[in-house]
């Protein structure tokens, strides 16, 4: 996987690798700044696409590859 660019998060699709509650399709629909720094990504929130229900999460965490695969193939 090519490293992540906070640049391009937001909208981007995310497809869980261990579903829970039938939710694997995500998509970013938030991304949260460092007040002390505008060009620092804190967290993100996720949308599942199913249930429409949201999670937020430290932004670093879609680079875990056992858990996040970037796209819904």
């Amino acid at each position: 996987m090519t490293a992540l660019s906070p640049k391009k998060l937001l909208h981007s699709k995310w497809r869980a690798l261990a579903p829970r509650d039938r939710e694997k399709h995500f998509l970013v629909v938030a991304v949260e700044y460092d007040p002390l720094d505008a060009q620092r990504v804190t967290t993100i929130t996720l949308e599942a696409v199913l249930s429409r229900r949201h999670y937020t999460l430290p932004w670093r965490a879609l680079a875990d590859a056992t858990q996040w695969q970037r796209g819904w193939r």
